[in-house]
Parts: C-alpha cells; structure tokens; sequence
C-alpha cells in the first residue's frame, strides 16, 4: 500500500493534485512503460518520497494510460519531470535524469530539514509530546537554538517536563523582543512551582536535618520531598553525597530512595543520566 503521498494521476484526481500544490510541492513524474529510459528512476523517486515523509508530493502520470491528461500538460517527451507549486509549474527538465539531479532541483523548492525538524517538534507540543518536542528542539543547529521563539520552546517543554532549574536558565536568556504574553505565562508558572516548592513541610524537613545532619531518615524524607516538588537536583545531590561515604547507609535506604528517584525520572532526563552515571561509579 502506497503512502498518501505517492499518487497515480488520472483524470478524476489531477485537479486537485494541482491544487494541493498550493499547500506543498507536488513532484510529477511523466512517463510511459514503452519508454525504456522513463522508468528505471521511478523506484529512486518513491525512495526519495519517503525520506521527506510528505514535505512534497510524488504523482505519477502514466502518458500511455492518459494521453489526453499528457496533452493537457504540455508534455512533449519521456520522461518528464516537472515541479507544482502554488498550482503553477514552477520547475521542471525533460529526458532521462539522476535521481541526484532531480533531488537538487527538488530540495531548492523544499523547507529545509531543520525547517522539518522545528515543525515536528511544534506538532508534538501542540500534542502535548513535550519530551519528544524538547529532543528535537534541542537537536536543531545553534543558529537555530539562538532564536528567541526557539529559546521560549525550549523553555516551554523544560516546564512541562518538570525541569524547572533549566526552564529558569533559559527564560533568563530571552531577548528583550521577546518577552511577551507568552514569555510572561511561562515566568508565571515558574513562580507558581518555585512557590510550591518551598512548602511549611520542606520548611520544617530542613530545618530538622540542618539541626541534625546525621538523621538519615530525615534525609531519605526531605529528598523525596523535594522530589515531589521537581527539587530533583538538590534531592540527588543530598543523597549521592551520603553514599559516596557509604554506599549502604541507613541499611540501604539512602541507596533505594536515590534509585527509585533515577527510574522515576527516566533514561531521557539529563539530570537522571548525570546522577546515575555518579551513582554506578560508586557501585561498580
């Protein structure tokens, strides 16, 4: 089963072939089976289709099964190549061509694939992927990641994946120009977790640590606590702080609740794989 973006045009379906252009480039391939020299390209194309994953679409047009289409196009020789965009021809060659021809005629015409690349993360934040959104975003180049609307993207996904210290390092990073309604509803959930994450209960856990250090399951509790709170970095820290002096203090238990932290977290987190790393040092 073909995908939808690899078509057979007939006379039922080339109109609004055409109009799509005027969404994204439709690629037409015109060729015929009599003509030897128009058909070993066609599997090379429809590998080319699926790598761009429908930033255009790949129509086929049989001349032999549709003269009259054929006729309508203007087609003068096999193979034909010709590029629609906007429901215009806008590109185009005529006789047998490399698929890396076509490919530098095409990609002229195409967004670029960090342009993809932003899209798809847009899209899985629109679905609230945030952690897959935030991967891509971060992948992009850096003249890419210097934009601001990037910079509030990636700020954006750090909240929502409960990376709050990072969140606040990055809208500490946003130029002035972009400091609006949407900047502003960021900062404001920021606050809203940086207040949460000072309750009456941390409060009261840290002052009874501060006051008796070697209370380890004062410590096991305050580290969960600030777990809670996505306070992870601190709660790490307090516990791989005890056991790189023993590894099995307070029976075990400090060791258990750094863990049951790090698979919480999951393999993705940054904070997680800096911390387990830190972690297998001391047990291996």
């Amino acid at each position: 089963m073909q995908p939808e973006f690899i078509i057979e045009i007939n006379e039922q379906n080339f109109r609004p072939t055409i109009e799509l252009s005027q969404q994204q480039p439709v690629l037409i391939h015109f060729w015929a089976p009599s003509v030897a020299e128009s058909t070993p390209v066609i599997n090379e194309l429809q590998a080319l289709a699926n790598q761009y994953q429908g930033a255009f679409t790949l129509a086929f047009l049989n001349c032999e099964a549709e003269p009259a289409l054929a006729s309508q196009f203007g087609v003068q020789s096999l193979p034909t190549i010709a590029l629609f965009s906007n429901g215009q021809a806008v590109d185009g060659m005529a006789g047998p061509q490399s698929i890396e021809i076509i490919t530098n005629m095409l990609v002229k015409h195409l967004p670029s694939p960090e342009d993809l690349a932003l899209k798809a993360a847009i899209e899985a934040m629109e679905n609230n992927q945030h952690q897959e959104a935030l991967t891509s975003l971060q992948a992009l180049p850096e003249h890419y990641t210097s934009r601001g609307d990037i910079k509030l993207a990636i700020a954006d996904c750090l909240l929502e994946t409960q990376q709050f210290d990072l969140a606040k390092a990055q809208l500490a990073n946003i130029p002035l120009e972009y400091q609006d309604n949407y900047y502003k509803g960021l900062v404001a959930k920021l606050e809203l977790h940086e207040q949460a994450a000072d309750s009456p209960e941390i409060q009261a856990l840290e002052s009874q640590f501060s006051e008796d250090p070697t209370n380890l399951s004062c410590l096991c509790d305050l580290a969960l606590q600030y777990h809670q709170v996505a306070r992870d970095e601190e709660a790490l820290q307090l516990l791989i702080g005890v056991l790189k002096k023993d590894l099995h203090a307070h029976d075990g238990e400090v060791k258990k609740v750094c863990m049951d932290i790090l698979s919480a977290l999951g393999q993705g987190n940054v904070l997680a794989s800096k911390y387990r790393r830190q972690l297998y040092s001391l047990l291996y």
